[in-house]
């Protein structure tokens, strides 16, 4: 088991002088228990009561009170543009597809079934590697897929 341990998380850190950082994609940060590692290569468990969706900007609490910054990775995903891009926004919700939405364009992850949607809406549509830090959820901030009140 590893010396660095985290057991809780605080939100919106934004660690001036973290004892590291650890980059996941939007997947990698929805997680209980899991062994991670920094950026720098160091490996620390997560061990959190309960699953939680992490944010750019959160951090991991070792238990000496040490911050490991979370950040956002790079990933693939979809750019999607158009002239009605509130009606295209709509569509993908619909679908509960988890989606970062901008002035001029929402970005979702790669699903052949929207984007032929989307094209067929007239929306243009590319692929792009960027950060995704989608829109979150009605109820709390993290994760859409989940409707429990």
């Amino acid at each position: 088991m590893p010396e660095l341990i985290s057991q809780s998380i605080k939100r919106h850190a934004h660690v001036e002088t973290p004892l590291g950082q650890c980059t996941l994609s939007y997947e990698a940060r929805f997680l209980r228990r899991k062994l991670l590692t920094t950026d720098a290569g160091q490996d620390f468990l997560v061990d959190l009561e309960h699953t939680e969706s992490l944010n750019h900007g959160d951090a991991f609490v070792l238990t000496d009170g040490a911050l490991i910054e979370v950040r956002a990775a790079a990933e693939p995903l979809l750019e999607i543009k158009g002239q009605d891009l509130v009606r295209l926004a709509w569509h993908i919700g619909n679908r509960h597809t988890p989606c970062q939405i901008e002035a001029d364009r929402l970005l979702i992850q790669p699903d052949h079934v929207i984007r032929a949607l989307m094209a067929k809406l007239g929306a243009q549509v590319r692929e792009v590697v960027e950060v995704f830090i989608p829109e979150g959820g009605a109820y709390g901030h993290g994760r859409t897929h989940s409707h429990a009140h």
